[in-house]
């Protein structure tokens, strides 16, 4: 039987050059330690969705066609209030694991603080 058909040698000696190539199978050397930081600068968080701004308008409106009279705009305030409460109580329903992902840089830094990296050894 003669030897492999020529497709695959072809294949092998493409192969044989790959491997011969500089820096392919060389590991990757990190340039700084591959840790976290103990600390995280201090940003400002995304203001998220505002909400009841509706009633907030309507309410406003109200208040300067009728000359800023609460008794007026009863009906637009409590509208506004109950907006507000239920948005409230939809923020206090969040569970600690869903506010956990939302830390604010001084919450992130207080929590790197207890769980330091141990950089030295024993």
């Amino acid at each position: 039987m003669a030897g492999p058909p020529a497709v695959l040698s072809a294949w092998r000696s493409r192969l044989g050059d790959l491997k011969k190539l500089p820096g392919k199978h060389r590991p990757i050397k990190p340039k700084l330690p591959l840790v976290l930081a103990d600390r995280v600068s201090n940003r400002r968080l995304k203001l998220g969705e505002a909400s009841c701004i509706t009633e907030m308008a309507l309410m406003m409106a109200c208040w300067k066609a009728n000359e800023f009279s609460d008794s007026a705009c009863a009906k637009e305030i409590n509208t506004f209030f109950e907006c507000a409460a239920k948005a409230e109580a939809k923020q206090k329903e969040k569970t600690p694991e869903e506010s956990l992902g939302n830390l604010d840089s001084q919450q992130a830094n207080k929590l790197l603080g207890r769980f330091p990296n141990i950089t030295y050894f024993y």
